[in-house]
């Protein structure tokens, strides 16, 4: 896509034309600086995560009955890595433009680290059976290197979603060196994606409890999209814009800007809404209301009949899994403001939604699996705030 200008059309036209012998020319190979730079940004973020100090937190029982114990430092660790890059880069000693001049390499390289396989560290571990399943999807819940350094957090917060911002700021670092100004389609770009990384990492302590950390096993399926999917594909916008600027005007930037922020807190109020539902056991006030709920009952796979309280009132009332609905439509904000000439620059949006849209399908699956009955007969998949 770099080298077709972002254009698919392009793209397409230029594999047909050479074949596979041009999509090997054009791909990027790792390079030292490229392993260099993932060395020393890993190697910080790793220390950040085990030194800075943060509150104990206790994730979701697993099925084998471990509780993980977490460090909640990520507000700390988030600070502390943009204020260090942007003083490297004031102070002249690191200039940010290698990052994105070197990208591809990055990239590359960081596909070789999606692989691994470290001796188990708990019982919430083991194989399918099927060496190609395990490689994908992963032998174990919660791996760590000791007692205290867990991957999962390691490679999903700390690496992934802090590149994701690292990356804002090099992209409208890189058109400022070389157009002399930033744009305010990449202002508005920037600040939207920093609002919403802001928004995960404040929240962080709740995405230990979803499907990512707690059902997600550690393979190749969700390194991979930690470390290369998500830095790549949903920083495209702003990569694409450090070579074409758009002037969207103060008006038109001030309504993307308040949208997108907008959209960005509701999200985060759907998780709050579900995190204080959760920790209370129901027993809190839902929009000014004692929330409704659902009392489901599901057997696990060891025979034991256990239940589960389902968030049917406030935005979890109006549909199934609400969240997703500002979280896409955040995705379009920060995305518009590249406009429309080519449609790969929309399709950051499009497929940021295919993860989502598997969650629900997978909580189908698991609740067919375990053979979940509700006590009401109400349909549980309408609402999403279990």
């Amino acid at each position: 896509m770099v080298h077709a200008d972002g254009s698919v059309l392009q793209t397409f036209d230029y594999l047909k034309n050479i074949g596979l012998q041009g999509f090997i020319d054009i791909w990027p190979r790792p390079s030292a600086i490229a392993w260099k730079i993932i060395a020393c940004y890993a190697a910080f973020e790793a220390a950040l995560q085990l030194l800075l100090p943060g509150k104990r937190v206790e994730g979701p029982v697993s099925p084998k009955g471990n509780v993980p114990v977490y460090k909640a430092n990520g507000v700390a660790a988030y600070v502390v890595t943009l204020i260090t890059y942007l003083s490297l880069w004031w102070f002249g000693i690191f200039n940010p433009s290698i990052v994105y001049d070197h990208l591809g390499e990055i990239y590359s390289a960081l596909i070789f680290g999606s692989f691994g396989h470290l001796a188990p560290s708990s019982s919430d571990s083991g194989s399918c059976g099927n060496f190609i399943i395990d490689f994908y999807w992963g032998m174990e819940l919660y791996p760590r290197i000791g007692k205290n350094f867990d991957i999962k957090v390691f490679t999903n917060c700390r690496f992934g979603m802090m590149s994701w911002a690292v990356l804002a700021l090099t992209y409208c670092i890189k058109q400022y060196e070389t157009n002399g100004k930033v744009a305010d389609s990449m202002l508005v770009n920037t600040i939207l994606m920093l609002v919403y990384v802001s928004k995960f990492f404040w929240w962080e302590a709740g995405y230990w409890s979803t499907m990512d950390i707690a059902h997600d096993r550690a393979g190749f399926y969700i390194c991979w999209g930690c470390l290369v999917w998500v830095p790549s594909i949903y920083t495209s916008p702003g990569m694409y814009l450090v070579n074409h600027p758009v002037n969207l005007g103060v008006q038109l930037s001030l309504y993307i800007l308040l949208a997108g922020i907008l959209c960005t807190y509701i999200n985060y109020d759907c998780d709050r809404q579900r995190q204080q539902f959760r920790k209370t056991h129901g027993k809190c006030l839902i929009w000014g209301k004692p929330p409704s709920k659902i009392v489901a009952s599901y057997t696990t796979g060891s025979g034991e009949t256990k239940t589960s309280l389902l968030l049917t009132s406030g935005w979890w009332g109006l549909a199934r899994h609400f969240h997703y609905v500002p979280e896409i439509l955040a995705a379009f904000f920060w995305t518009v403001p590249a406009l429309f000439n080519h449609v790969w620059k929309i399709l950051e949006a499009v497929l940021r939604e295919g993860p989502l849209q598997d969650h629900p399908q997978y909580l189908l699956r698991e609740a067919r699996n375990m053979k979940l009955q509700l006590r009401t007969g109400v349909n549980l998949f309408k609402f999403g705030g279990g």
